[in-house]
């Protein structure tokens, strides 16, 4: 079998993650990694153990071993690296929110289907057993008809006004932090496994730290970083929201999403509630689905090969009481995706579980969606999206 050479463009918190996974499959080699400057490329080059650095990423993109890219860069950079890669001919896995907008996400969508290769997008929680397990109970129609889908994603690392992220910038971030960044993920995994689309929304968002001390560099995601000498910087994007949900099967839903809230690091949590019982599950313990009955005593699943059903087995790989994490839902995205890649990319192969710039300039939609609720005053707006 042919080995596969990935290339990774924007170094940054994720793209260890990105490493690890590839690294794992066994077949694909980690040719090359581009950087916002050589000295930035060499350093992580180094860190990753990656022979090749490059200070543009063009240069990765053309680079004749490398087969697939993986785009961790910062948002604003999104648009120009996938279009880049995918007129080179090159499979595309990038990380969420996809574009900046919805009309970026629908070229870039449109450009990796005329291209005829793969393209995912990192929605990664898809990839837990139990995820995979909750969506095939609700499509066998064990939850009965579908009443009511909520939730939460709350985390606390922007607590402290010291911590200034590029995803507070719009220039570089967009026109939103929190909902793009974690509340894309929450409402790609309630549609997921729930089977239904979102159709109209209402939101009410805030921002709870409007101003922000930067030191001049930009801390990654969970980390504090920069100097002690900081300038004051007025944020505008939400950092705390609210979203109420109509689904288009008549049913009902809301999430909260929040950065800024003390003790919760990457809290998400999704029920669902149907005629005949519920699903819960959450990402920190995401080893267990709670499953509630009105009629009986209520029970928790816990992950285990023998027990899940077959869609989900695939995705688990230890037994039952060894624990699978994070960064084993993620790597069930990646190989789902080489997976597609090694059998010709063809939209009718593609993985059941896999997301794609199809879902990607979705939830770009569902954003986009939800901003333009709250700028009107908090009122329902219906979501504008035009399937592929």
């Amino acid at each position: 079998m042919k080995r596969l050479g990935m290339g990774l463009i924007g170094p940054g918190f994720v793209a260890a993650h990105h490493i690890d996974a590839v690294r794992r499959l066994g077949d694909v080699d980690v040719i090359a990694v581009a950087g916002s400057s050589q000295q930035s490329a060499d350093k992580k080059a180094r860190e990753y153990k990656v022979d090749r650095a490059y200070a543009d990423y063009h240069a990765v993109i053309a680079d004749p071993d490398v087969d697939v890219i993986h785009n961790t860069t910062p948002n604003y950079l999104h648009f120009p690296v996938v279009m880049a890669a995918l007129n080179a001919g090159k499979h595309v896995i990038s990380d969420k929110p996809l574009a900046l907008n919805p009309d970026e996400a629908r070229q870039m969508r449109d450009a990796a289907v005329a291209a005829k290769v793969a393209h995912a997008v990192t929605f990664n929680y898809r990839g837990n057993p139990l995820v995979q397990q909750a969506r095939g109970m609700v499509a066998n129609g064990e939850l009965g008809d579908l009443s009511f889908i909520h939730g939460y994603y709350l985390q606390d690392w922007m607590t402290d006004p010291n911590v200034y992220s590029w995803r507070s910038d719009p220039t570089k971030g967009g026109a939103t932090s929190a909902l793009g960044d974690i509340g894309s993920h929450w409402c790609d995994l309630a549609e997921h496994v729930s089977g239904l689309k979102i159709e109209s929304v209402l939101a009410e968002l805030t921002t709870v730290i409007d101003v922000r001390y930067s030191s001049g560099v930009s801390a990654e995601a969970f980390s504090k970083g920069g100097s002690s000498e900081r300038i004051a910087v007025e944020t505008r994007s939400e950092d705390l929201g609210s979203v109420l949900l109509r689904f288009e099967s008549g049913a009902k839903g809301c999430f909260s999403v929040g950065q800024v809230l003390p003790g919760h690091k990457n809290d998400l949590q999704l029920e669902i509630n149907g005629s005949a019982c519920s699903l819960k599950w959450r990402q920190e313990e995401q080893n267990e689905l709670w499953i509630g009955y009105h009629d009986r005593p209520n029970s928790i699943m816990a992950k285990d090969p023998s027990l899940v059903s077959p869609e989900a087995r695939r995705y688990t790989h230890l037994p039952g009481g060894h624990q699978e994490g994070w960064a084993d839902a993620f790597f069930n995205v990646i190989s789902d995706a080489y997976k597609w890649i090694r059998e010709g990319a063809a939209p009718e192969l593609k993985p059941a579980m896999l997301p794609t710039f199809e879902d990607g300039y979705r939830s770009n939609c569902l954003v986009d969606a939800m901003l333009k609720s709250h700028a009107a005053g908090g009122v329902w707006h219906k979501v504008e999206y035009f399937p592929g």
